[in-house]
């Protein structure tokens, strides 16, 4: 089972990840005011690489200005921002990890103190105090996402993973529930998906056949619907644009919070798709070399690791050379924290979590 771990695997694009742990996309607030990378998140992502990881991810990165999600973050909206990222990605690749920016826009999950003017999304949602995109404003958004996926490439970058997950702007345009909009960016679902299509797609124009291209969904919470996330990867599998789908699962192991699909895991609602040359990595609550087991033993082809990944940065390695391997137990000293790379911004956010970082 250790080599099925090591397995090199190989994405339709022809990029090659040299084993099958992906270091999830994590927000770290640790960069600059200006989205510019700071010396603190370039040690944290490049001490994962060091650490075995086959794929490095960064955290949420906003192709606009006012999809900034949270303080510190990594922007790739600008030119500005190419500097940092040709050094953040030279180092990744140069210790054998494949190096890929998630693409990212909070919409109405934008804080207002971070951006200029009003939170934007699918449609003008009260709660948030946020406007609803003009069309124009849609078609640009769309560009700024194709945009910033050619200043990765430019920047030295094998791929983006587009994060149409977790609530933010794409999946607001996914949600029935949030998207009221009576153009054909909404009402049925190939309308509501239209934008998520046009992005990958124009992605896939722009940056050419031999870059890696992936998506970022989750199934539950903000409105999505499993029925209409499983629609969506199967148009996904069948246009064969992209390379690997990234499902959020919140907890492998659990199952489905709609009664009418409880018949099986969550994790088993994706894992029996037919994914041809599409390839899928899932996460939530992958913490232990068991778990990575149970994982790619159910047609998973890679794992996407995040909590264990903050505990141990060779994450990787430690499960390589047991694949018993248990992570540290929490809470966790800041000292220790330090150790693996985090800086004091990225411990204070820590402490949102609940019991991970001792008192």
């Amino acid at each position: 089972m250790r080599d099925f771990f090591n397995e090199p695997l190989t994405f339709s694009c022809g990029k090659t990840m040299p084993n099958r742990f992906m270091l999830a996309p994590m927000t770290n607030t640790q960069s600059h005011d200006d989205g510019t990378l700071s010396n603190e998140e370039y040690h944290w992502l490049t001490m994962r690489a060091k650490g075995g990881f086959g794929l490095t991810m960064t955290c949420a990165s906003h192709v606009q200005a006012n999809g900034k999600g949270f303080p510190g973050q990594l922007g790739i909206f600008s030119d500005k921002h190419i500097e940092g990222h040709k050094r953040l990605a030279t180092e990744i690749k140069s210790n054998g990890s494949l190096a890929v920016v998630q693409l990212h826009h909070a919409g109405m999950r934008s804080p207002e103190d971070l951006i200029e003017g009003q939170p934007v999304s699918a449609s003008s949602i009260k709660k948030h105090n946020a406007r609803e995109l003009s069309l124009e404003e849609v078609k640009q958004l769309k560009n700024d996402f194709i945009s910033a996926a050619l200043r990765a490439q430019k920047s030295g970058y094998d791929g983006v993973e587009v994060h149409g997950a977790h609530g933010y702007i794409i999946s607001q345009f996914l949600s029935a529930e949030i998207n009221s909009r009576t153009d054909n960016y909404g009402g049925n679902l190939d309308n509501r998906a239209r934008l998520l299509f046009e992005i990958t797609n124009g992605i896939r124009q722009a940056c050419g056949p031999d870059f890696v291209l992936g998506v970022r969904l989750s199934p539950e919470r903000f409105g999505m619907k499993l029925n209409e996330v499983k629609t969506v990867c199967k148009r996904f599998i069948d246009e064969n644009q992209i390379d690997f789908l990234d499902i959020s699962l919140w907890d492998c192991f659990k199952f489905p919070e709609e009664e009418d699909f409880q018949d099986k895991t969550l994790l088993e609602h994706f894992t029996n798709l037919d994914y041809e040359h599409v390839k899928l990595t899932v996460a939530g609550n992958i913490r232990t070399g068991t778990d990575v087991q149970t994982i790619l033993n159910a047609n998973v082809d890679f794992v996407s690791i995040g909590r264990a990944a903050i505990l141990h940065h060779d994450f990787p390695k430690l499960v390589l050379a047991n694949p018993d391997f248990e992570p540290v137990a929490i809470p966790v000293s800041e000292h220790y924290l330090h150790k693996e790379g985090l800086s004091d911004k990225f411990v204070t956010y820590m402490k949102r979590w609940d019991g991970f970082v001792a008192e």
